[in-house]
Protein backbone atom coordinates (compact mmCIF):
# COMPACT_ATOMS: atom_id res chain seq x y z
CA UNK A 1 0.00 0.00 0.00
CA UNK A 2 1.31 3.48 -1.20
CA UNK A 3 2.70 5.25 2.28
CA UNK A 4 0.24 8.65 0.84
CA UNK A 5 -3.01 8.96 0.16
CA UNK A 6 -5.34 11.03 -1.58
CA UNK A 7 -8.73 11.82 0.54
CA UNK A 8 -11.71 13.93 -1.24
CA UNK A 9 -15.05 15.05 -0.37
CA UNK A 10 -15.84 16.17 3.06
CA UNK A 11 -16.65 13.09 4.86
CA UNK A 12 -13.71 11.29 4.34
CA UNK A 13 -11.00 14.65 5.35
CA UNK A 14 -13.15 15.73 8.59
CA UNK A 15 -12.88 12.08 9.76
CA UNK A 16 -9.01 12.24 8.60
CA UNK A 17 -9.36 15.74 10.20
CA UNK A 18 -10.58 14.30 13.57
CA UNK A 19 -8.72 11.21 13.72
CA UNK A 20 -5.19 12.09 12.60
CA UNK A 21 -4.58 15.81 11.64
CA UNK A 22 -0.89 15.55 12.06
CA UNK A 23 -1.22 13.27 8.88
CA UNK A 24 -2.48 16.13 6.37
CA UNK A 25 0.38 16.92 3.92
CA UNK A 26 -1.53 19.48 2.31
CA UNK A 27 -5.13 20.66 1.94
CA UNK A 28 -6.70 21.93 -1.21
CA UNK A 29 -10.67 23.41 -1.02
CA UNK A 30 -12.38 25.25 -4.29
CA UNK A 31 -11.99 28.89 -4.44
CA UNK A 32 -15.14 29.57 -5.84
CA UNK A 33 -17.36 27.73 -2.67
CA UNK A 34 -18.07 29.99 -0.04
CA UNK A 35 -21.33 28.34 1.52
CA UNK A 36 -21.94 27.66 5.20
CA UNK A 37 -20.29 24.27 4.69
CA UNK A 38 -16.94 25.22 2.96
CA UNK A 39 -16.56 28.28 5.80
CA UNK A 40 -17.45 25.73 8.68
CA UNK A 41 -15.33 22.90 7.48
CA UNK A 42 -12.30 25.69 6.39
CA UNK A 43 -12.65 26.48 10.08
CA UNK A 44 -12.00 23.15 11.71
CA UNK A 45 -9.04 22.70 9.49
CA UNK A 46 -7.87 26.46 10.68
CA UNK A 47 -8.70 24.61 14.05
CA UNK A 48 -6.44 22.00 13.63
CA UNK A 49 -3.45 23.99 12.27
CA UNK A 50 -3.59 23.04 8.76
CA UNK A 51 -3.16 25.44 6.38
CA UNK A 52 -6.24 25.51 3.51
CA UNK A 53 -5.08 26.75 -0.37
CA UNK A 54 -7.79 27.79 -2.20
CA UNK A 55 -7.74 26.07 -5.79
CA UNK A 56 -9.67 26.00 -8.93
CA UNK A 57 -12.23 23.23 -9.62
CA UNK A 58 -9.65 21.90 -12.15
CA UNK A 59 -6.89 21.64 -10.01
CA UNK A 60 -9.18 19.42 -7.42
CA UNK A 61 -10.37 17.34 -10.27
CA UNK A 62 -6.58 16.38 -11.17
CA UNK A 63 -5.67 15.69 -7.71
CA UNK A 64 -8.87 13.36 -7.29
CA UNK A 65 -8.30 11.64 -10.17
CA UNK A 66 -12.15 11.14 -11.07
CA UNK A 67 -13.42 11.11 -7.58
CA UNK A 68 -16.30 13.05 -6.82
CA UNK A 69 -14.62 15.20 -4.49
CA UNK A 70 -17.05 18.30 -3.40
CA UNK A 71 -14.20 20.21 -3.56
CA UNK A 72 -12.72 19.16 -0.93
CA UNK A 73 -9.22 16.89 -1.47
CA UNK A 74 -5.93 16.41 0.96
CA UNK A 75 -3.10 14.92 0.42
CA UNK A 76 -2.41 12.90 3.91
CA UNK A 77 0.26 10.08 4.78
CA UNK A 78 -1.05 6.76 5.10
CA UNK A 79 -2.88 6.31 8.69
CA UNK A 80 -2.94 2.35 9.72
CA UNK A 81 -4.73 1.28 12.57
CA UNK A 82 -3.38 -1.45 13.25
CA UNK A 83 -0.61 -3.63 11.67
CA UNK A 84 -1.89 -7.17 12.23
CA UNK A 85 -4.58 -9.22 13.88
CA UNK A 86 -2.57 -10.19 16.71
CA UNK A 87 -2.20 -6.32 17.61
CA UNK A 88 -6.35 -5.92 17.86
CA UNK A 89 -6.34 -9.60 19.46
CA UNK A 90 -3.86 -8.41 21.74
CA UNK A 91 -6.00 -4.66 22.52
CA UNK A 92 -9.52 -6.92 22.49
CA UNK A 93 -7.90 -9.10 26.02
CA UNK A 94 -8.98 -6.75 28.53
CA UNK A 95 -12.42 -5.73 26.89
CA UNK A 96 -15.61 -7.28 27.36
CA UNK A 97 -16.95 -7.67 24.13
CA UNK A 98 -16.06 -10.80 21.98
CA UNK A 99 -14.03 -10.27 18.77
CA UNK A 100 -15.64 -9.56 15.33
CA UNK A 101 -14.26 -9.38 12.45
CA UNK A 102 -15.09 -9.47 8.95
CA UNK A 103 -12.81 -10.94 5.86
CA UNK A 104 -13.15 -10.67 2.68
CA UNK A 105 -11.88 -12.69 0.12
CA UNK A 106 -10.95 -10.73 -3.06
CA UNK A 107 -13.23 -7.72 -3.37
CA UNK A 108 -11.86 -5.45 -6.07
CA UNK A 109 -14.67 -2.81 -6.54
CA UNK A 110 -14.07 0.08 -4.19
CA UNK A 111 -17.63 1.17 -4.04
CA UNK A 112 -18.39 -2.29 -2.47
CA UNK A 113 -15.16 -2.22 -0.28
CA UNK A 114 -16.25 1.61 0.89
CA UNK A 115 -19.63 0.46 1.74
CA UNK A 116 -18.45 -2.98 3.95
CA UNK A 117 -16.16 -0.37 6.36
CA UNK A 118 -19.04 1.66 6.42
CA UNK A 119 -21.38 -1.24 7.50
CA UNK A 120 -18.54 -2.33 9.77
CA UNK A 121 -17.95 0.89 11.55
CA UNK A 122 -21.70 0.50 12.31
CA UNK A 123 -22.32 -3.06 13.57
CA UNK A 124 -18.63 -2.68 15.75
CA UNK A 125 -16.43 -4.59 13.72
CA UNK A 126 -13.01 -4.36 15.46
CA UNK A 127 -11.23 -4.96 11.55
CA UNK A 128 -11.59 -5.88 8.12
CA UNK A 129 -8.87 -8.44 6.76
CA UNK A 130 -8.14 -8.34 2.66
CA UNK A 131 -5.83 -10.25 0.79
CA UNK A 132 -3.32 -8.12 -0.42
CA UNK A 133 -2.86 -9.42 -3.52
CA UNK A 134 -6.68 -9.96 -4.74
CA UNK A 135 -8.34 -6.95 -3.12
CA UNK A 136 -9.06 -3.46 -3.73
CA UNK A 137 -6.81 -1.48 -1.10
CA UNK A 138 -7.77 2.03 0.55
CA UNK A 139 -7.78 4.38 -2.43
CA UNK A 140 -9.35 7.49 -2.72
CA UNK A 141 -12.80 6.04 -3.83
CA UNK A 142 -12.98 4.17 -0.86
CA UNK A 143 -12.09 6.54 1.52
CA UNK A 144 -14.91 8.47 -0.01
CA UNK A 145 -17.69 5.94 0.36
CA UNK A 146 -17.05 4.79 3.60
CA UNK A 147 -17.77 8.25 4.74
CA UNK A 148 -14.90 8.37 7.38
CA UNK A 149 -14.78 4.61 8.41
CA UNK A 150 -11.65 4.21 6.80
CA UNK A 151 -10.12 6.02 10.03
CA UNK A 152 -12.26 4.23 12.52
CA UNK A 153 -12.10 0.31 11.07
CA UNK A 154 -8.64 -0.98 10.77
CA UNK A 155 -8.65 -2.46 7.30
CA UNK A 156 -5.45 -5.25 7.42
CA UNK A 157 -3.94 -6.69 4.14
CA UNK A 158 -2.43 -9.82 4.65
CA UNK A 159 0.24 -11.56 2.39
CA UNK A 160 -1.51 -15.19 2.79
CA UNK A 161 -5.34 -15.03 3.56
CA UNK A 162 -5.62 -19.06 4.51
CA UNK A 163 -2.63 -18.52 7.30
CA UNK A 164 -4.17 -15.83 8.87
CA UNK A 165 -7.51 -17.14 8.93
CA UNK A 166 -5.37 -20.30 10.84
CA UNK A 167 -4.06 -17.97 12.54
CA UNK A 168 -7.65 -16.42 14.17
CA UNK A 169 -8.28 -20.48 14.65
CA UNK A 170 -5.67 -20.32 16.95
CA UNK A 171 -6.54 -17.56 19.05
CA UNK A 172 -10.38 -19.21 19.14
CA UNK A 173 -11.98 -16.57 17.01
CA UNK A 174 -14.71 -18.89 15.31
CA UNK A 175 -14.64 -18.56 11.38
CA UNK A 176 -18.14 -18.22 9.50
CA UNK A 177 -18.19 -18.22 5.72
CA UNK A 178 -21.26 -17.62 3.45
CA UNK A 179 -22.04 -20.35 1.04
CA UNK A 180 -25.50 -20.13 -0.70
CA UNK A 181 -25.29 -24.00 -0.76
CA UNK A 182 -24.61 -24.71 2.64
CA UNK A 183 -27.24 -26.29 4.75
CA UNK A 184 -27.59 -23.81 7.74
CA UNK A 185 -28.86 -20.66 7.92
CA UNK A 186 -27.13 -17.21 9.16
CA UNK A 187 -29.73 -17.80 12.22
CA UNK A 188 -28.02 -20.94 13.11
CA UNK A 189 -24.54 -19.19 14.09
CA UNK A 190 -23.85 -18.34 17.84
CA UNK A 191 -22.86 -14.74 17.26
CA UNK A 192 -21.94 -14.32 20.80
CA UNK A 193 -19.21 -16.53 20.45
CA UNK A 194 -15.09 -14.18 18.89
CA UNK A 195 -16.02 -14.82 15.63
CA UNK A 196 -15.04 -13.35 11.72
CA UNK A 197 -17.79 -13.57 8.85
CA UNK A 198 -15.53 -14.55 5.46
CA UNK A 199 -17.46 -13.11 2.23
CA UNK A 200 -16.56 -13.92 -1.04
CA UNK A 201 -15.75 -11.62 -4.24
CA UNK A 202 -18.16 -10.31 -6.83
CA UNK A 203 -19.60 -12.84 -8.76
CA UNK A 204 -17.07 -15.41 -7.66
CA UNK A 205 -17.34 -16.19 -3.89
CA UNK A 206 -14.87 -17.48 -1.47
CA UNK A 207 -11.91 -18.94 -3.62
CA UNK A 208 -11.67 -22.95 -2.43
CA UNK A 209 -9.04 -22.52 0.39
CA UNK A 210 -10.62 -20.15 1.99
CA UNK A 211 -13.80 -22.06 2.34
CA UNK A 212 -11.97 -24.72 3.16
CA UNK A 213 -10.31 -23.20 6.16
CA UNK A 214 -14.10 -22.18 7.71
CA UNK A 215 -15.05 -23.72 10.93
CA UNK A 216 -18.53 -23.63 9.31
CA UNK A 217 -21.21 -22.63 6.25
CA UNK A 218 -24.07 -21.04 6.35
CA UNK A 219 -26.37 -19.01 3.89
CA UNK A 220 -28.32 -16.53 3.86
CA UNK A 221 -31.99 -17.01 3.20
CA UNK A 222 -33.37 -15.52 0.26
CA UNK A 223 -37.27 -15.75 -0.18
CA UNK A 224 -37.45 -13.91 -3.50
CA UNK A 225 -36.14 -14.71 -7.53
CA UNK A 226 -32.41 -13.24 -7.43
CA UNK A 227 -29.65 -15.68 -6.01
CA UNK A 228 -27.51 -13.77 -4.61
CA UNK A 229 -26.96 -10.10 -2.69
CA UNK A 230 -24.01 -7.77 -3.32
CA UNK A 231 -21.36 -8.55 -0.52
CA UNK A 232 -21.53 -5.13 1.12
CA UNK A 233 -25.02 -6.07 1.57
CA UNK A 234 -24.49 -9.64 2.66
CA UNK A 235 -21.95 -8.11 4.56
CA UNK A 236 -24.31 -5.86 6.17
CA UNK A 237 -27.24 -9.13 6.55
CA UNK A 238 -24.66 -11.40 8.44
CA UNK A 239 -23.15 -8.40 11.08
CA UNK A 240 -25.90 -7.29 11.96
CA UNK A 241 -27.40 -11.13 12.48
CA UNK A 242 -24.38 -11.05 14.73
CA UNK A 243 -25.19 -7.53 16.70
CA UNK A 244 -29.09 -8.70 17.21
CA UNK A 245 -27.74 -12.01 19.37
CA UNK A 246 -24.99 -9.95 21.27
CA UNK A 247 -27.07 -7.00 22.15
CA UNK A 248 -30.41 -9.77 23.04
Amino acid sequence: MSSHQVLAGFHAVIARLRHAPGSIRELYVEASRRDKRMQTFIEQAQAANIRVHPVAAERLDGLARGTRHQGVVALAEAHPLAADVDEVLDWLEDKPEPALFLILDGVTDPHNLGACLRTADAAGVHAVIAPRDKAVGLNTTVQRVASGAAETVPYIMVTNLARTMRQLKERDVWLVGTDDQAASTIHQVDGRRAMAWVMGAEGEGMRRLTRETCDELVHIPMLGSVESLNVSVASAVCLYETLRQRRS
